[in-house]
């Protein structure tokens, strides 16, 4: 067991679990290349946080969709779309594993052998459709780094359940009360060992 925390986020589709995350990700980065360059670091080179994110893809203000994007480098691709003709189906949206097998893998691998902090947005209904996905958490999950991922909230997925049932764990359900607060708790959580 390893002495940084593993933080999960969650709460209900469209509580703001991505919006906390993204919060926490600004914080810890500007922080830390502040005490880079007061230090005189090369920033440039800095290899702080890794990982993937999902982000909506809409269409006409309709949500269609969600793509998963390379925190590192920006790659996206999509996954999940009303339009994508799978025999993996899941809450009418089509799933292409190969999409996280070709983005999220990669990223999450890169960032477990070479960054500082790990960050898995998110692991929901789609994301565990993928083996390869499922199964590069699990390593993720091992590595003894600060690690802020978001679950999706009533998965009851063997990967989740797993996540939530870890000793080093703590997971914070997103809420309308505690939604701009929640961040700051959080970047106390991973300052504390980081």
């Amino acid at each position: 067991m390893g002495i940084h925390p593993k933080i999960g986020v969650t709460g209900l589709p469209r509580s703001g679990k991505s919006a906390v995350m993204d919060k926490v990700v600004s914080m810890l980065s500007e922080e830390r290349l502040a005490e880079m360059r007061a230090r005189g670091d090369d920033v440039a080179a800095a290899k702080l946080l890794g990982g993937m994110r999902c982000e909506p893809v809409s269409e006409n203000g309709e949500r269609v969709g969600f793509k998963c994007i390379n925190f590192q480098t920006g790659e996206s691709a999509v996954m999940a779309h009303k339009s994508i003709d799978s025999r993996m189906r899941v809450l009418g949206y089509g799933i292409d594993t190969e999409a996280l097998e070709s983005i999220a893998v990669p990223a999450i691998q890169e960032a477990m052998d070479d960054y500082e902090v790990l960050v898995i947005d998110e692991i929901g209904k789609f994301s565990v459709e993928s083996e390869a996905f499922v199964e590069v958490v699990r390593k993720a999950m091992e590595i003894d780094k600060p690690t802020l991922v978001t679950l999706h909230k009533k998965s009851r997925h063997p990967l989740l359940q797993d996540i939530r049932r870890r000793d080093d764990a703590r997971i914070l359900e997103v809420t309308p009360v505690n939604r701009a607060l929640l961040p700051y708790k959080i970047h106390k959580l991973i300052r504390e060992t980081y």
